[in-house]
């Protein structure tokens, strides 16, 4: 195999599927991706057995082939070289030898024959989605989700698809985000599934490029295409948690309306006076103002207050400051909708796009 790139290109390409190689491999060819050349295509390829990432890009193929480098040293070395191309021979054993301007270096590979097949889609059923709107729904809701709790499925994404609506919710148990848009899809069929963190946040990575992505469903995997990159996944198996429930009845909430970056700025300032062990502040709400207070016995207390529009009896309510500053960051208004109940039912955080979000009340000190 032999072929002459672009630098830049080959960097940004490997860059592109590296997050999926995975840093403790249970088979040692998984910390390889694989580089094939045919036509005038360079493709490479990566996974970690449940994730599997493909992207590729022009360049000008002497002899076609296919080998496995090392994906962390071979992205360490591409990116440092300075000469605007790059040749990559690979001869019969293993050995590939990468040259670019005057600098010249073999790395030791492995056979393809060793790397896991990249996943068939042709089973598959594939609709388009905006990428802006696509991307907004994975990160509005994997923020929310856990990362590494001992219930797999709240390690990932909830995805429903139904006619003429996509759903998707994280929750971590602390926090729930759910996103609802309402799009085209009468010839899928409606499924839902579990799409795991990973995929999500490589899928986020990948989307931008492009103006449409095409999502592919099967029964035990997800596909999403963007230009030409290729990202598979696996489905995790069990039973997400009915999200229903926890979502508070909005017609017996005390609805208030609250300046985003006003509140945003209040909560990083009082989050300060917090102890590691116990991120609580806590929100009095009285006649036109809302009151923050945090107090730790080691560091000192902090009160801030901010005008709202709040005419009822005063109401005191605890959250970890995180959670909440997280969420309003992915509200995408001026001001936003916070509806509250009592001090130990969850607080309902809404703005003007199909975005709800939950979070759970933290106990209130005492004075």
């Amino acid at each position: 195999m032999k072929f002459v790139v672009r630098r830049d290109l080959f960097t940004s390409l490997i860059g592109k599927i590296h997050g999926v190689v995975p840093s403790k491999p249970v088979i040692h060819i998984l910390s390889n991706v694989l580089i094939e050349a045919k036509g005038q295509t360079i493709v490479i390829t990566a996974t970690d057995l449940t994730v599997s990432m493909r992207a590729s890009i022009e360049g000008t193929v002497v002899k076609e082939g296919a080998i496995t480098l090392p994906a962390k040293r071979l992205f360490q070395l591409v990116r440092e070289l300075i000469a605007p191309d790059l040749t990559l021979e690979a001869d019969a054993q293993g050995v590939a030898t990468i040259i670019s301007g005057t600098s010249h270096f073999k790395l030791h590979g492995m056979s393809k024959e060793e790397f896991p097949t990249f996943p068939d889609l042709s089973n598959g059923k594939s609709f388009s989605l905006d990428n802006d709107a696509l991307e907004k729904m994975l990160s509005g809701t994997s923020f929310a989700a856990a990362k590494d709790d001992s219930r797999q499925v709240l390690n990932g994404i909830f995805l429903q698809i139904e006619e003429g609506k996509i759903t998707m919710v994280g929750t971590d148990g602390k926090r729930l985000a759910k996103l609802e848009r309402r799009v085209s899809l009468s010839d899928t069929p409606k499924q839902n599934c579990i799409v795991p963190l990973k995929a999500v946040e490589e899928m986020i990575r990948m989307l931008g490029e492009d103006e449409s992505a095409t999502v592919t469903l099967m029964p035990d995997k997800i596909a999403l295409e963007s230009g030409r990159v290729c990202l598979v996944s696996k489905l995790l198996s069990g039973q997400f948690p009915d999200y229903e429930r926890v979502i508070p009845d909005r017609t017996h909430m005390q609805e208030i309306t609250i300046h985003k970056e006003e509140l945003i700025s209040l909560l990083k300032q009082v989050s300060l006076f917090t102890s590691d062990l116990n991120h609580s502040v806590k929100l009095t709400f009285e006649k036109g103002e809302l009151k923050l207070q945090a107090t730790n016995s080691d560091i000192g207390e902090g009160r801030v207050n901010m005008p709202v529009d709040y005419n009822k009896d005063r109401l005191d309510i605890a959250f970890n400051p995180h959670y909440f500053i997280d969420i309003l960051r992915h509200c995408h208004d001026e001001t936003v909708n916070f509806g509250v109940t009592d001090s130990f039912n969850p607080g309902s955080i809404t703005d003007s796009e199909d975005a709800h979000f939950v979070l759970m009340p933290m106990r209130l000190n005492s004075e």
